[in-house]
């Protein structure tokens, strides 16, 4: 599974792009990549001080969308 996230700058909330995490696992569950998602999240978001996760979505591997 991956987890998607659109991602904007603070200080220039017009500039955003997208950001992929590789989640451990390859089972395609949604309820597992939903579970462990908030972690994963407050953990890139303190990594990127800088950055502002505007919305994320769990997605399989294999089936990436070209959006959020």
């Amino acid at each position: 599974m991956f987890l998607l996230l659109s991602v904007c700058l603070i200080a220039q909330p017009a500039k955003c792009h997208e950001e992929r995490i590789n989640l451990s696992y390859d089972n395609p569950n949604p309820f597992l990549c939903l579970r462990n998602s908030q972690s994963t999240l407050a953990a890139w978001q303190e990594e990127h001080p800088d950055y502002h996760v505007k919305s994320w979505r769990c997605a399989p591997k294999g089936s990436l969308p070209n959006d959020l």
